[in-house]
């Protein structure tokens, strides 16, 4: 399932009475699309009279991108309830996870049969689930160094970003070749999209086997045709 903010503030209720005493202040909370994390509960710092840092601005954020089982967002949302517990009461802890934290991580579940951990950023198999699968037509540069490597790189399709990059990498002395393709295959989503002089290194095979069925591109250096 995929939160929604009427679930997440119903469950934040809950939870509020049932393991914080009803003491944690209702806080915004927004939905996020974000690729690294499950939720995150954010504040601002300010310094007050005396050099005391204060934590204040706080708000949690949810992910909506990954369909989680119920368990999972209910865990991610108490799990955030820590933090924001620990920073709306000012509460010194040794780290971000500190001792404090997995105090209070450990007695909650001991006492309401919970599964928290202390890291619940998204894995690599819901990273996987999180990519986008809609076509897209891309330009792939593959790249082919002389020592046996291959790799590859995403352009934005640009026609003098895509020459520049070609012409740039083609003429590194440990580059054999560049070639370029034309794919809509949705493999190549999950890499970014950027006019950057790097290369994502993976098996050539594994590369060209997504390639099957792209355009090939001429490239001349200072035009573009497809071959």
């Amino acid at each position: 399932m995929k939160a929604t903010i009427p679930y997440i503030e119903k469950k934040f209720d809950e939870f509020n009475r049932r393991i914080f005493g009803g003491k944690l202040p209702r806080l915004p909370i927004e939905l996020s699309d974000a690729k690294t994390f499950l939720g995150v509960c954010v504040y601002k710092k300010r310094r007050m009279a005396g050099g005391k840092t204060e934590r204040f601005g706080f708000k949690l954020r949810i992910n909506t991108r990954i369909d989680l089982t119920e368990q999972e967002i209910e865990d991610t949302i108490i799990h955030e309830m820590i933090h924001y517990y620990i920073g709306v009461n000012q509460l010194e802890d040794t780290g971000a996870h500190g001792q404090l934290f997995r105090q209070m991580m450990n007695t909650i579940n001991e006492k309401f049969g919970r599964h928290l951990t202390v890291s619940h950023r998204i894995t690599r198999e819901q990273r996987e689930q999180s990519i986008d699968r809609t076509p897209r037509y891309r330009v792939i540069a593959v790249v082919k160094f002389k020592n046996g490597t291959t790799g590859f790189k995403v352009i934005p399709r640009i026609l003098q970003r895509i020459l520049n990059y070609y012409r740039k990498v083609s003429g590194h002395q440990d580059v054999e070749r560049v070639e370029l393709f034309m794919s809509n295959n949705p493999f190549f989503n999950r890499y970014p999209n950027s006019s950057t002089l790097t290369v994502h290194f993976l098996d050539g095979q594994t590369i060209m086997e997504n390639l099957k069925d792209a355009d090939q591109m001429v490239c001349d250096g200072s035009t573009l045709t497809f071959g």
